[in-house]
């Protein structure tokens, strides 16, 4: 159906209804293309990317993201072993915070435990599982739309009546531009991500045979439970040194430091169908994780069976656990100041 009203927006964009929440409340899917013919879907519940057609230079199209075919499969997701979290936006708190505590302005603050005993993604009232209200949606050059949610204070325990604004623009370079901006009401810690499992041969393939490059030299420590030392690794001589590329390794689950900010951060390149995907991102972190697997509980997008190399995950973002962490980027927003994160996922056919 065309969507004609947004409040006060006139706009013709692509809307179709996704599916109904348990309370009742409608969920919908809005549909972005550019000149070149890209194509982004997104639902708002989550804020989620369920789809991201790219054109190739042999005028196939290729949808490289992971996704489901319905709400009611990306709300169970959250009730496997290990919930993906396929292409949603992640919040309060991307990663993990250890114990789930943390000291501010010298009030120890206590939050959802959801992993092992640590928070993990911003807990059990996270934004991945949320309703967003849609605010504005533009067609024609660079199609852009742009959600909004507000985490009442107190939601998870974070402090801080906490609003968030998020625009998805689809460019005409055949970029998934991300922006959020926030604030907040009363002194919080807030870190923001975007979490779609990217696969450049589709998303019913497999990443090993991909081509991973990190612009990175280091990396940090973290405990077996995934939680940071507070070290800061070297990679000079290092598995996990990306400087050059290397196929996906079939476990990876660590966040490299990013010393140059706007710069290429990362690349994957598909030798198969010579796409190449690079990232750019004005945080001082990349989380790396390649997984996606959905225990053949779950089918994913036209019947897909997702499994552990599915995709990979290119999670721009400050540290997990700098809350707890003086010498990390301080993750802390304060009442009267602005939030902004912006990262580029751009797209080359050759």
């Amino acid at each position: 159906m065309k969507l004609k009203r947004i409040s006060h927006l006139i706009i013709d964009s692509i809307m179709e209804l996704f599916g109904t929440m348990p309370d009742g409340e409608v969920v919908n899917s809005y549909e972005l293309t550019n000149k070149k013919g890209a194509k982004l879907k997104v639902i708002n519940y989550g804020a989620t990317v369920t789809s991201l057609k790219m054109p190739l230079k042999n005028g196939e199209m290729v949808d490289v993201v992971l996704g489901f075919d319905t709400l009611e499969n990306y709300i169970n997701s959250f009730d496997l072993a290990s919930a993906p979290y396929l292409g949603a936006t992640v919040g309060r708190y991307a990663g993990r915070i250890s114990n789930a505590v943390f000291n501010l302005n010298g009030e120890t603050i206590h939050l959802d435990k959801n992993n092992n005993g640590h928070s993990l993604h911003g807990g059990k009232n996270n934004f991945s599982q949320k309703v967003w209200e849609v605010k504005n949606l533009k067609e024609g050059f660079s199609p852009s739309i742009t959600f909004s949610c507000l985490s009442p204070a107190n939601e998870g325990n974070y402090p801080g009546d906490l609003s968030v604004e998020l625009t998805y623009t689809l460019s005409e370079n055949n970029e998934l531009i991300i922006e959020y901006n926030a604030q907040t009401t009363e002194d919080t810690v807030l870190n923001l991500t975007h979490h779609s499992y990217f696969n450049l041969d589709g998303h019913d393939s497999a990443v090993s045979e991909q081509e991973l490059i990190v612009n990175s030299d280091k990396m940090l420590e973290t405990t077996t439970e995934n939680i940071p030392t507070g070290r800061v690794i070297n990679l000079e001589n290092n598995a996990f040194d990306f400087n050059q590329p290397k196929p996906c390794p079939s476990k990876i689950d660590n966040t490299f430091v990013i010393e140059k900010k706007n710069e290429l951060a990362a690349s994957l390149f598909n030798k198969k169908n010579n796409l190449r995907m690079s990232v750019y991102t004005n945080q001082p972190g990349v989380h790396i994780y390649v997984g996606g697997n959905c225990f053949n509980a779950i089918k994913g997008k036209e019947n897909a069976d997702y499994h552990s190399l599915s995709g990979i995950c290119f999670e721009t973002q400050n540290f997990p656990d700098a809350p707890n962490h003086d010498h990390f980027p301080s993750s802390v927003l304060r009442k009267g100041e602005i939030y902004f994160h912006k990262t580029i996922y751009k797209f080359q056919s050759f």
